[in-house]
């Protein structure tokens, strides 16, 4: 039994005539007619009875069609609800970000994002790569913001920026007074890093490799902040995020000369899954402001 069929069979008890139902259902009358009788072969009885050019419910037409009726009005009220749900911006988003983004992208952003959307409820998780990973498999965020690279074929990743790495030096430290920076010029400093559990580590890793540097770590920790109070005390030198960068530190950042040295910032969402229009609209709210960027620069 399907909805088109219930839908022909109220337009020919509305109408009287199978024609006229056909041009009201927008369907040619032959395949109006072969839905008829599908319908009548499935119930196992005559709903029509064809009188010449006119049709008249039988007795077990006249018992079904409330009962059709009430199925398509029922299907409607679905529909629309869906609909409103799907067009309302009063829902909720789940965002997870890793640690070393959320004191520096986040707040502007969250801001503006509530500025237009009032009614909406938003979530932030703060958590490591791995952790996010696992939180959109499973649903329990909607989308993550990230560094790259991200490894894994099911999530969309959409870039939103690229900053450049700054190495982060003691005062005193011999190379603070220049413009760049060379990590080779570092292999005789001990440094400070963040912890295996931070993507971030990796990316400052990789940056040390390609010069052929083994940093010597002295300190680790979770934080930008605890790095950078290191580094003021002069325990050992870092590498930050241009995001990451904190004047009040008693810290000079020279950037690194390496132009391989950078972190691209990254919205990654599941593959597939549907979104509210809330959902959907943050989406699509860094998206619009990383266009926006490109455009200015372009």
């Amino acid at each position: 039994m399907e909805l088109h069929q219930l839908r022909y069979l109220c337009a020919i008890a509305d109408t009287g005539s199978f024609s006229r139902a056909a041009e009201a259902c927008h369907v040619a009358q032959p395949s109006l007619s072969q839905q008829i009788s599908k319908l009548e072969d499935e119930l196992g009885t005559r709903l029509f009875d064809r009188l010449g050019r006119s049709v008249r419910l039988t007795d077990a037409g006249r018992t079904f069609l409330p009962h059709a009726r009430t199925v398509l009005h029922q299907t409607e009220l679905a529909r629309s609800e869906v609909d409103g749900r799907r067009r309302d911006a009063r829902g909720t988003v789940i965002v997870g970000v890793i640690p070393t983004i959320a004191p520096y992208y986040l707040p502007e952003r969250i801001t503006a994002f509530m500025r237009r959307f009032p009614e909406a409820t938003l979530r932030i998780v703060e958590e490591t790569t791995p952790v996010l990973v696992e939180s959109l498999r499973n649903l329990a965020i909607d989308i993550a913001i990230l560094s790259l690279p991200l490894r894994h074929r099911e999530f969309e990743v959409v870039p939103l920026l690229t900053e450049r790495l700054y190495a982060a030096l003691p005062p005193n430290h011999p190379r603070a007074g220049t413009a760049t920076i060379s990590l080779r010029e570092l292999r005789d400093d001990r440094f400070v890093l963040l912890r295996d559990s931070h993507c971030f580590r990796e990316i400052a890793l990789a940056a040390c490799h390609r010069v052929h540097l083994d940093p010597g770590i002295a300190f680790e920790s979770g934080q930008f902040s605890s790095l950078l109070g290191m580094v003021g005390a002069g325990v050992g030198v870092s590498l930050v995020p241009e995001m990451a960068i904190d004047r009040s530190a008693a810290c000079r950042y020279v950037r690194i000369s390496d132009a391989k040295a950078i972190r691209t910032v990254a919205a990654a969402r599941l593959k597939g899954r549907s979104f509210s229009r809330v959902q959907e609209a943050f989406v699509e709210f860094p998206r619009s402001a990383a266009r926006r960027r490109r455009s200015r620069r372009s």
